[in-house]
């Protein structure tokens, strides 16, 4: 038996829930869904106070890939993922970085952020971009408490912090780590939003015309000044040119049906196709009859993951510049072979091999522990009154590259996610797009509901979101109860994340599963590292669940993390 600690209520309402990486993050949006917005105002309302919130976790100018799902049905992803500057050398980082991604400037690539939330807005919301960014100024300049994880995260980081003065400045105020429960002021963060809305107001018009002059205030105005001239100063590619001529692509959503519900991801510039490829061959593989967490269960899991992960490794990337055979990649054909090349008693000693096509040579196998989480990421999920569901991972971090001076806003450092050698199919080219790990995902239920889930976790992402899935839908699990039950994790792959470490056969479990489950998956073959009972590097998985057939909005926060849910 899987052993449970108590734990929090699944949360339900009869209008909208709104779930998020922090509990202000989620008031937030709730705030916004009280005062008549949708899903979509309160989801950018929450994704952009996250970047104040999680600043060691999401960048207010990084990344911010967004699924959404009107009401009549209409789906579509803002990718919210910026590209290379157009003036990087292809070679640059095998030519003059020995074949690594250095920290600074020369990682970032364009923000996309402002746009994604912007955009958003634009096509689907119903507020200014001032209504929703109220929230996100007040925590800046006003401050929140210092809380655990991010105390953490300071201190884990504390030499690169130092690196840059300006960092330094915020995230070590004093000279020092800050204490939990003390106040924490980000002034020019706060300063740069409030640009932002000034120019808004001040364009006059419809809100359309304002949401523009938002966003040109910062891909063109002040604040893109001073990003570029800075980033060119240490050294960086980025252009005024880039800056002033981003915007987040609208992508196909990839669609899969499994058990009469479907399952909706954003396309292969990120890895959330990888998830309904794993779904695919775990059903193929058989569940039924299998407990939950049993070392047979566990097994299947991580196998599944594995051959998706192995495909993710050969063939992901920009699907703008690279030829990705997702199609291919989904169909039963290939899903079939995944799931015949697994052993149900024996665990693949590393990467499986490739199935579609030639691999990409794999990096030497590492004997560490296991990997350091790099810039990780926060997500929110929001269903409102009218049925409308937004699902968004937003993301980058502030202690591998600099914060612009005077600005508080942290560039983001996402080439972290492409490799140096640009014959990769992630790697590194003029105007090409990193393969993202964050990935938004929805289900829509066999009965016409709609569950918006997500989680940070780098790598671990879709294998938590693929077991709390399994959980809600297979196990019958309440939502909360879904969330909270103890996860596992393989790194028998390349890490997405410079240096790109490989760890094959590795698997973290948390140890809530019971020694003995853990000394079948070691006799399996898999070598398994002992996870605390509930640890945040197993994720945050965020889910609200509208359930038709009751008439509610369900919600639930993990709370492995400071996330926590609401619903009226």
């Amino acid at each position: 038996m899987t052993q449970t600690l108590p734990g929090r209520p699944t949360i339900s309402g009869t209008r909208h829930a709104i779930s998020a990486g922090h509990y202000l993050a989620a008031a937030a949006g709730f705030a916004v869904l009280e005062a008549g917005g949708n899903a979509v105002d309160a989801g950018c309302a929450a994704g952009l106070a996250l970047g104040v919130l999680q600043p060691d976790l999401v960048s207010v100018a990084g990344v911010a890939p967004i699924l959404i799902r009107l009401a009549d049905g209409t789906v579509e992803s803002i990718a919210g993922l910026g590209h290379w500057p157009r003036a990087t050398p292809p070679d640059v980082f095998m030519r003059e970085h020995g074949g690594r991604m250095p920290s600074g400037v020369r990682r970032m690539v364009v923000p996309a952020a402002p746009d994604a939330w912007i955009q958003a807005l634009a096509r689907h919301g119903t507020m200014t971009f001032g209504d929703i960014a109220a929230a996100a100024i007040r925590f800046a300049a006003e401050g929140y408490a210092m809380y655990p994880l991010l105390q953490e995260s300071i201190t884990a980081h504390e030499a690169e912090y130092r690196r840059w003065p300006q960092n330094a400045a915020i995230f070590l105020p004093g000279g020092g780590i800050p204490e939990i429960g003390r106040r924490f002021v980000q002034a020019d963060l706060a300063r740069s939003l409030g640009y932002m809305v000034d120019q808004e107001r001040a364009a006059g018009g419809d809100r359309l015309a304002g949401l523009e002059a938002a966003r040109a205030a910062f891909y063109k105005g002040d604040l893109a000044r001073e990003v570029v001239r800075f980033v060119q100063a240490e050294g960086g590619f980025l252009s005024a040119e880039d800056m002033a001529q981003f915007r987040s692509r609208i992508e196909p959503v990839v669609a899969r049906d499994w058990r009469g519900h479907t399952l909706l991801t954003c396309g292969p510039w990120c890895q959330g196709p990888a998830l309904a490829e794993a779904l695919l061959i775990v059903e193929r593989l058989g569940l039924d009859g299998l407990a939950h967490n049993s070392a047979a269960y566990i097994h299947r899991i991580v196998e599944a993951l594995k051959g998706a992960l192995a495909d993710r490794e050969y063939h992901f990337g920009d699907p703008a510049m690279v030829d990705v055979p997702l199609e291919a990649l989904l169909s039963p054909g290939h899903i079939a072979a995944r799931a015949a090349a697994i052993d149900l008693i024996r665990a693949h000693p590393g990467l499986p091999e490739p199935i579609l096509g030639r691999g990409n040579q794999l990096p030497a196998a590492t004997r560490a522990d296991l990997p350091k989480v790099e810039a990780d990421t926060s997500y929110v999920a929001v269903v409102d009154r009218w049925g409308n569901a937004f699902s968004a991972t937003p993301s980058d971090g502030s202690w591998n590259v600099p914060v612009v001076p005077g600005t508080g806003l942290v560039i983001s450092g996402r080439g972290s996610q492409n490799r140096p050698d640009p014959a990769h199919p992630a790697g590194v080219a003029p105007g090409k797009r990193p393969r993202l790990t964050p990935n938004p995902a929805m289900v829509v239920t066999k009965d016409g509901g709609v569950m918006p889930f997500g989680t940070p976790g780098g790598d671990v992402q879709i294998q938590a979101m693929l077991q709390v899935m399994l959980n809600i839908l297979h196990f019958g699990m309440e939502v909360q109860e879904a969330i909270e039950a103890p996860r596992v994790a393989s790194y028998s792959f390349p890490s997405s994340f410079a240096p790109y470490e490989y760890f094959p056969g590795r698997l973290a479990v948390e140890s809530r599963i019971p020694a003995e489950t853990r000394a079948e998956l070691a006799a399996m073959g898999h070598e398994v590292k002992d996870w605390p009972g509930m640890t945040w590097l197993a994720g945050s998985v965020e889910v609200v669940l509208h359930d038709a057939a009751a008439g509610l909005k369900r919600a639930g926060a993990d709370p492995r993390r400071p996330a926590y849910a609401i619903a009226s």
